[in-house]
């Protein structure tokens, strides 16, 4: 009996695969498997369950989908890298219209509307973060930062990468990955009691070979790094670039990092009208000066504006095609995709929406419902509302070392009372010991904050 071939599958045909084969030089399909080790392939038949109608489908996966927990039901002080935040309900509508559903960044000559779309949302993010020039999201931050990184070597032409200590541990390594081996990294040490980089440190390691350092403000554990301006002046006398990761819903209240220095900016978009989902929901951005040296460097699309043949009328496409990955193909710096172009339209009409005083607005809210908790927080006995002494932006360290218990064990105790705790930093940042990363945005209330409060001052008197 032959081989089954379906339907929809057109290379499934013998003769088909046949065609493909010789055209890469491979004898069968097992030879494109000969990297793996034997040991790890599969000898036997896959068990897999019988075929499901379209229905036993669907009732399937809502049975699995009903299994989670999510903030619609808890109230949720969790974020470390993806954060509740408010969407308006014309971010929803706009990136749902057809003419825009697609992660496909779009055609030249085609797709006016998407790139007039696209050339506005790197206008916005550029006033925002008072920069140039704005790429096509990228996959994530982690993408993004890795990207400006590896922008920064081939710009000054150094391998060398000095990392705070306090980067995102998951971002850190995304990006030791995506740039080894052409780059080295080295990460510095920080203040144990603000959060700071330790400039001591940083002034040690800072060689002639260094190519940037990159920290992030607010920094993962929502403190504000107050020295930006040292650490740029540092880097310009020795010929280093400083690369800054924001998170860009800050930026209605903090200065943006090309006020202290920065030459290449970048972050994540998710805080501008995006969902949170699970592994997906989030774009990175970069943003840099006007400058050639920057600008070929950038191996992601640019939108322009140009004028037409006909006279007021303007149209919108790449700016210099050539230097980016979908025109060098093999021969690219690197290798990106569009597969989160869709965000930035989102992003945009976020930031079209709010405005600069909206964005202010948001940004004052969450200044101030983060203190109200941290000061609250302070009340109970055992805990410390804030570890560290510098001043935070939405996220902040809670100390439960005087408590008697370990911060899992708060966070079990807050399910049970449907409240989503913060990030368990034991094991990423042992030297806190027990404590937790909390997240207050604009969307807690007054009664959300006295109900964690509550629930933690009862959760520490009862294990006395």
């Amino acid at each position: 009996m032959g081989q089954k071939v379906h339907p929809y599958i057109p290379n499934m045909v013998p003769e088909v695969q046949a065609e493909m084969l010789k055209v890469i030089g491979a004898e069968s399909i097992m030879d494109l498997y000969a990297g793996i080790p034997q040991e790890l392939q599969l000898k036997e038949t896959l068990n897999l369950p019988p075929a499901l109608t379209e229905y036993e489908l669907r009732r399937h996966i809502e049975g699995v989908l009903n299994k989670n927990t999510s903030t619609k039901e808890f109230i949720n002080f969790l974020g470390a890298g993806c954060w509740q935040h408010f969407i308006p309900a014309v971010c929803d509508e706009i990136n749902q219209r057809s003419e825009f559903l697609t992660a496909y960044a779009g055609e030249p000559y085609e797709d006016h509307g998407r790139f007039q779309s696209l050339f506005e949302y790197q206008s916005l993010v550029a006033e925002l973060v008072d920069m140039d020039v704005v790429n096509v999201p990228t996959f994530d931050w982690g993408q993004a930062a890795a990207t400006a990184i590896r922008m920064a070597g081939r710009i000054t032409g150094r391998n060398r990468v000095l990392l705070a200590r306090t980067v995102a541990p998951e971002r850190s390594k995304i990006i030791i990955n995506y740039g080894t081996p052409q780059l080295e990294f080295e990460f510095i040490s920080f203040n144990i009691k603000s959060g700071a980089m330790d400039l001591e440190d940083l002034k040690a390691k800072l060689t002639d070979d260094v190519a940037a350092i990159y920290f992030e403000n607010p920094s993962y554990l929502g403190f504000i790094e107050e020295q930006g301006e040292e650490i740029s002046s540092l880097l310009k006398r020795n010929g280093s670039l400083l690369v800054v990761g924001v998170d860009p819903i800050s930026l209605g209240v903090l200065a943006p990092p090309s006020h202290y220095g920065a030459d290449i900016v970048c972050g994540d978009l998710q805080p501008l009208g995006m969902h949170m989902n699970y592994s997906g929901g989030q774009a990175g951005f970069i943003a840099t000066r006007d400058e050639v040296k920057f600008v070929q460097e950038y191996p992601s699309r640019l939108f322009g504006i140009v004028p037409t043949v006909k006279e007021g009328e303007y149209g919108f496409g790449d700016v210099a095609y050539d230097r980016t990955s979908f025109a060098k193909r093999e021969n690219g710096k690197e290798s990106v995709g569009t597969q989160t172009a869709l965000w930035g339209i989102t992003a945009g009409v976020y930031l079209a929406l709010l405005g600069p005083d909206g964005i202010e607005e948001v940004g004052q809210t969450i200044m101030q419902n983060s203190q109200y908790a941290v000061q609250q927080l302070n009340q109970i006995e055992g805990i410390k509302g804030s570890r560290l002494a510098s001043p935070f932006f939405k996220e902040f360290i809670v100390d439960f070392n005087n408590s008697g218990l370990q911060a899992s064990e708060i966070n079990q105790q807050l399910l049970e009372r449907k409240i989503f705790g913060g990030k368990d930093l034991s094991q990423e940042f042992p030297e806190f010991g027990q404590a937790a990363l909390f997240c207050v945005t604009e969307v807690h209330t007054k009664e959300d904050i006295d109900y964690l409060v509550q629930s933690i001052h009862e959760i520490v008197s009862a294990a006395k």
